[in-house]
């Protein structure tokens, strides 16, 4: 049995696992699955044999390390049921403790092992199980006491269950790493590698790799995955690539029509936007228009608030007459709270996946991620963290979606003006945002620097936001020192718009 059609893999129980796999596992082989102690290999073995018994299979769960009463209870905590499985227990029973039997303690550790091993033979034999977990290695390990007796331990396992059709898990808990590790790896036909990381602050981070599966095409890489009520959620890594698909172009419109001419018309379905400036200066604001116009016209959108608090977010919309509240009791803008101590990168590109591919057909059309800087803020150990952004807005891009990046820059004024981050080269359009100085007022005003498809005002606009809503002005051109962060404006009075001129165009 060589090469595996796609129908006779094996589910794992776990959609999103059987995805990373590229569909499942080749049936009757044996697998190795790696990870520390409180990794999750307990759970998925358990969800393993559960989705076999949904399929009308024998299963068999052998244990050398936990008993019975803790798989049961680690199997209630996720609301799962083991009825079904059958567990196979080989710990040190009480008699063996005894003072009077010690000397079953004190056998020679080659008798022991092989007590073991033929334990486990007979109680394969006698069930005839399709899936089998053996829990743990370790545990051999220790009674085979050296490398080479262990190994040929494990080689005879796997003989024995080469012939009998079972899909075997071997769980090793990674506590005595060395050589071994690499032999037992060789031995197996797949293995699989559980993580959990421990940030300096939040909540730890578990992530899974499949470092060997023959034969089979699979994800490679990290996926993050968390344990929830239920068991793992997995979080398969995007792979931007497996979704470029030829889509018409739409051309997304603000509602402003002087917001529309400064971008040359509109903004490009498929492409991703930059609003970059100092705090309150009106970003979030603007995007939050987008979406809100989108709305109007029937669209979905989504915001990821990292800095906001909703309700804030809605009085902020309120005062400008925006009707965000309603839109979001029509479910046609989803505002998701994020905590970013909480979230993985994984899971954030999950959820973003989850809102432009939904199951009811109100896919998001605009996404909004506010801000960038609390993306960044939220995992500050991931290092690669710019590459899983490009890795999204380019999948995002070939579903045809609008994606807005708020990046706040730190300093409200002057030369000190930074960002955090570099992420201007990512983005189809950057629209900047500056407070400049004019007859002892503090104002703002509004360009765009960059659009990479098409073409777009180089003028600077004056912007501002009153209960009339976003307000743009005629383009202004007596400006000095805008780029330098601090703009001065050395016109006449008559040329900056009055505060009512500014809605006039709406």
């Amino acid at each position: 049995m060589h090469a595996h059609v796609g129908a006779q893999l094996i589910k794992t129980g776990i959609p999103e696992f059987d995805d990373i796999l590229g569909g499942g596992l080749p049936p009757g082989r044996v697998y190795l699955l790696h990870g520390t102690p409180g990794s999750g290999k307990t759970t998925l073995s358990l969800q393993f044999l559960i989705e076999g018994v949904a399929q009308g299979e024998k299963v068999l769960y052998v244990t050398l390390s936990e008993t019975r009463n803790e798989l049961t209870a680690v199997a209630a905590s996720h609301g799962m049921s083991i009825d079904g499985i059958e567990i196979y227990e080989l710990i040190a029973q009480d008699k063996d403790l005894d003072p009077d039997n010690q000397y079953v303690m004190f056998q020679p550790s080659e008798v022991e092992l092989n007590v073991t091993t033929r334990e486990i033979l007979e109680a394969v034999d006698r069930i005839q199980p399709k899936r089998v977990i053996i829990d743990s290695l370790s545990e051999i390990k220790l009674l085979a006491q050296n490398a080479l007796r262990f190994r040929r331990q494990v080689l005879s396992l796997k003989q024995f269950f080469a012939g009998r059709d079972c899909t075997v898990f071997f769980l090793d808990d990674k506590t005595a790493a060395g050589e071994e590790d690499l032999q037992l790896e060789s031995i197996a036909h797949g293995v699989i590698s559980l993580d959990q990381l421990s940030p300096e602050y939040g909540a730890e981070r578990r992530r899974l790799k499949i470092t060997k599966l023959r034969g089979q095409r699979y994800r490679g890489g990290y996926h993050d995955f968390n344990i929830v009520r239920g068991g793992l959620a997995v979080f398969p890594r995007i792979i931007a690539g497996e979704h470029n698909a030829p889509r018409e172009v739409h051309v997304l419109k603000s509602g402003v029509p002087q917001m529309d001419a400064l971008v040359g018309g509109g903004i490009e379905s498929g492409t991703s936007v930059l609003m970059l400036g100092p705090a309150g200066v009106g970003k979030s604001t603007l995007s939050i228009q987008y979406a809100v116009e989108a709305a109007n016209r029937g669209e979905a959108s989504v915001i990821f608030a990292f800095d906001e608090r909703i309700e804030t977010m809605f009085q902020r919309a309120d005062g400008l007459g925006l009707p965000l509240r309603a839109h979001v009791a029509s479910g046609l803008i989803e505002v998701r709270g994020v905590d970013p101590a909480e979230l993985s990168p994984g899971e954030f590109a999950h959820s973003v996946r989850a809102s432009v591919e939904r199951k009811d057909g109100k896919d998001a059309r605009i996404v909004i991620i506010d801000s960038l800087n609390g993306y960044m803020n939220a995992m500050p150990e991931e290092r690669f963290l710019t590459a899983q952004l490009h890795e999204l807005l380019t999948y995002l891009g070939h579903r045809g979606v609008v994606t807005f990046l708020v990046v706040a820059q730190h300093g409200l004024l002057g030369l000190a003006m930074t960002t955090a981050i570099d992420t201007s080269y990512l983005a189809d359009t950057v629209i900047l945002f500056r407070y400049f100085e004019a007859r002892g007022q503090v104002r703002q005003l509004i360009s765009v620097l960059k659009k990479r498809n098409g073409r777009h005002e180089r003028s600077l606009r004056e912007f501002s936001l009153s209960d009339k809503g976003i307000g743009i002005g005629e383009p202004l051109v007596r400006f000095q020192g805008v780029l330098t962060g601090t703009p001065v404006f050395s016109g006449s009075e008559d040329e900056l718009a009055q505060r009512s001129d500014i809605f006039n165009g709406q």
